[in-house]
């Protein structure tokens, strides 16, 4: 391809990529649980936006394409929520989700003040579930929401390495 992939803050402006690749990388979500309304699915693009204004997203870039993204917001007691992290299909398996993990983790300590991050996935996504503990979460709870979903809850401290 000869660029590299980049990652820096979302703007206004990555909204509609953000959004497309969202659609893009939750059906394979969607087909594990058969639920094709999970949220991510059905989110609008002004409330993509709005999560732009008030969170901390980041992107990954190849050339000017968009092709990976996570969130996080950090609560009154320092607990950073971090969701929705996601490559685009070609370009998962090469690390680029962890480069992504790391950071969101980074940001959120540094500009919110970040002591501990958590976040959910379905059960059955194993390869997010390998992802995580790769790079140091564990599971701390599971919730079954429906009879064909259970999220898992896996959090993680904040390191001087992190």
């Amino acid at each position: 391809m000869g660029t590299s992939v980049t990652i820096s803050t979302a703007t206004d402006d990555d909204a509609e990529q953000i959004l497309k690749l969202q659609y893009l990388c939750y059906q394979s979500e969607a087909a594990l649980y058969d639920d094709y309304a999970i949220e991510p699915l059905t989110q609008t693009l002004a409330s993509l936006r709005a999560e732009l204004a008030e969170s901390c997203v980041m992107v990954a870039r190849l050339g000017p394409e968009v092709v990976g993204s996570v969130r996080g917001t950090v609560d009154a007691d320092g607990t950073a929520r971090i969701g929705k992290l996601m490559v685009h299909p070609r370009l998962q398996r090469h690390g680029l989700g962890g480069r992504l993990l790391a950071a969101v983790e980074q940001r959120l300590a540094q500009e919110r003040a970040a002591k501990r991050y958590r976040l959910l996935t379905g059960h059955r996504s194993e390869g997010n579930l390998r992802l995580y503990r790769s790079h140091g979460y564990a599971p701390v709870g599971t919730e079954q929401l429906t009879r064909r979903l259970s999220m898992v809850t896996l959090e993680k401290e904040l390191t001087t390495a992190s």
